[in-house]
């Protein structure tokens, strides 16, 4: 039975998350809420982990969670059920789409979708920081390296390299 809950779940999840795989985020959250299949914590490293490694972030992230919740069959089933829907989808959207790229229903449907994704990402963001909320030097570097990248414009790994050192060096020092 949990092969079928994590197919439709995973499913779900390549079905409705628009905007890349970040925006799967809300459902992966959802699901630690819902089954308890991973906590909160591995939901956070799942999530630095697939932002590290080669590939799709979302896809990542469905491999590893289904890893954690059966398996290597469960990985295979999670990957596969998250990338199907997205599959059909972007064949039949193409298909619409070159009928009726000019139209304005479209094109406000298409608008409409980002800020929902963002609104999305920024809820899911909140519940992920709320525990952090009070580590004063978990604040501190979010700050630091939000200021940091918004003036500097550098490449992402280069902040993630950044906070990975010094996370280390507070735990190590602190």
């Amino acid at each position: 039975m949990n092969y079928f809950i994590l197919i439709y779940e995973f499913f779900k999840i390549g079905l409705f998350s628009f905007g890349g795989g970040y925006a799967t985020i809300p459902f992966l959250y959802h699901l630690s809420e819902v089954y308890g299949w991973y906590t909160l914590q591995e939901l956070k490293q799942m999530i630095a982990i697939a932002s590290v490694t080669p590939g799709p972030v979302g896809i990542n992230v469905a491999t590893y969670a289904g890893l954690k919740t059966s398996g290597i069959l469960g990985s295979g089933l999670a990957t596969l059920s998250e990338i199907i829907p997205s599959f059909i989808l972007v064949i039949l959207i193409s298909k619409i789409l070159k009928k009726f790229h000019e139209s304005f229903i479209v094109k406000s449907l298409l608008e409409t979708l980002k800020p929902i994704s963002c609104a999305m990402l920024l809820s899911v963001s909140v519940g992920l920081l709320r525990p952090q909320i009070f580590d004063i030097k978990a604040m501190i570097l979010l700050i630091t390296l939000l200021i940091l990248s918004y003036k500097s414009k550098k490449d992402p790994i280069f902040y993630m390299v950044i906070a990975g050192i010094t996370g280390i060096a507070i735990k190590i020092f602190l």
